[in-house]
C-alpha cells in the first residue's frame, strides 16, 4: 500500500536510445528580478542550452505554481543580490525534444513530468532524467505538473508523523494543493482524516473521504464535535501556518511528534512540532520525496490519486497567479501553460 512510499523507486520503462542532438534555440522565462511582490516578476528571452551527459531537454507544457516560488522572492530564504535574476518553477510537464549523452530512458517525443527542476517557468528547460517520470495518459498537461511537489510534500508529511491505519489526522488547509493530496493518501493510508477548508469546498473533501470542518472563530470546538465521531485526533498535518492551525494542532494531538507543518516555521519550535520542507530550521526530507515520484505517478495513472487544477494562466500573467496563490483564493494547483 502506500506504508511503500519512502522505498528506492524503479524506473517503470526500459532504456531508450542514448542520443545526442545539439540545439540552439531561445526560450521565455520568467524571472525576479529583484526582491519584492510579484511585481517584480519579468518575462524575458533566454538560451535553454543544449542537454549536457544525463540531461535532457523538455518543451513545457505546464509548470505547477507552488508557494516556495514566491517565498523566495519575498525574502524568506535570505536576499543575496547574487541570486538575482532569479529564475522560478519547481516542477513541469512536457515533451523531451532533444537527449544529451549517457541518457538511458528517454528518447525525443516521451512525455514526462519532472520535479524538482530549476526555472521551469519557460517554454523550454533542460532537466536530468533522473528527476523524470513518465506523464499518467489520463492527467492532461496541467495535472501532470500539478502532481509531483505537492503529492511528495504530502508523502513526507505522513512519513515524519508516523501516519498509519486506525489514525485520526486533522489536516489543515483541506482543499489546497498540498491538502488534498494529504487527505487523499492518509485515507488511503487507512487513516480517518478530518480537513480544515472553507465551507464551499466541503463537499469535494468529504468525496475524497474526510470529514470537513470550517476554520476560523470556534475551530477547536469543531474539530473536537468531529472527533466525537471519528475518535480522538492522533496526528495534525498543518499546510497553512496560520497560529489558529498550529494552536489547534497541539491541542488536540498529545504526542507533539506527531503534529507536522509545512508553513509555520516560525512557531515549530516553540511547539515542539515538526517543520517540514525548505523553510528555516526545517527537514527538507529529500530522500523521501524523491522516493516517492514513481508510486505518486502509478496512483494518478489510474485515477486512485485526483489532482485538482484550480485555474491556468499564460506565463505572461505569471503575477495575476502568484497574487491569487498569495491570496489563498483557489481551491487545487495554480498552473502556468506556456
Amino acid at each position: 500500500m502506500i506504508a511503500g512510499l519512502a522505498a528506492a523507486w524503479l524506473w517503470p520503462w526500459g532504456p531508450g536510445q542514448v542520443q545526442s542532438v545539439p540545439v540552439a534555440l531561445t526560450s521565455r522565462a520568467v524571472v525576479a528580478s529583484a526582491y519584492g511582490g510579484p511585481e517584480v516578476l519579468r518575462l524575458v528571452d533566454v538560451d535553454p542550452g543544449d542537454p549536457g551527459p544525463g540531461n535532457v531537454l523538455v518543451e513545457v507544457r505546464a509548470a505547477g505554481v507552488n508557494p516556495t516560488d514566491w517565498k523566495g522572492y519575498a525574502g524568506l530564504y535570505g536576499t543575496n543580490p547574487a541570486n538575482l535574476p532569479m529564475r522560478l518553477g519547481y516542477e513541469v510537464s512536457g515533451v523531451v525534444s532533444a537527449v544529451g549523452p549517457s541518457v538511458r530512458w528517454l528518447s525525443p517525443g516521451d512525455e514526462i513530468i519532472a520535479w524538482r527542476v530549476s526555472g521551469g517557468y519557460a517554454d523550454r528547460i533542460v532537466v536530468s532524467e533522473q528527476v523524470t517520470v513518465r506523464r499518467p495518459t489520463n492527467l492532461d498537461w496541467p495535472a501532470a505538473a500539478g502532481l509531483l511537489l505537492a503529492g511528495a510534500t504530502a508523502v513526507h508529511t505522513l512519513s515524519a508523523t508516523g501516519t498509519r491505519d486506525g489514525d485520526v489526522v486533522l489536516v489543515h488547509g483541506g482543499s489546497g494543493g498540498v491538502g488534498r493530496m494529504v487527505v487523499q493518501l492518509a485515507v488511503l493510508r487507512g487513516a480517518q482524516v478530518i480537513a480544515t477548508a472553507s465551507p464551499r469546498h466541503h463537499d469535494d473533501l468529504r468525496d475524497l473521504g474526510a470529514t470537513p470542518v470550517a476554520y476560523g472563530d470556534g475551530l477547536l470546538e469543531r474539530v473536537h464535535e468531529a472527533a466525537r465521531h471519528t475518535g480522538a485526533v492522533t496526528v495534525a498535518i498543518d499546510a497553512v501556518g496560520t497560529d489558529e492551525a498550529l494552536d489547534a494542532s497541539v491541542a488536540v494531538v498529545a504526542d507533539r511528534s506527531r503534529v507536522a507543518t509545512i508553513a509555520g516555521f516560525g512557531r515549530a519550535g516553540e511547539l515542539g512540532i515538526k517543520a517540514l520542507g525548505g523553510g528555516p530550521g526545517a527537514d527538507p526530507g529529500t530522500a523521501v520525496r524523491e522516493a516517492a515520484r514513481a508510486q505518486l505517478a502509478e496512483l494518478a495513472s489510474d485515477g486512485t490519486l485526483d489532482v485538482r487544477v484550480a485555474r491556468t494562466y499564460p506565463l505572461a500573467d505569471v503575477a495575476e497567479a502568484h497574487r491569487d496563490g498569495i491570496a489563498g483564493r483557489s481551491a487545487g494547483k495554480l498552473v502556468l501553460v506556456p
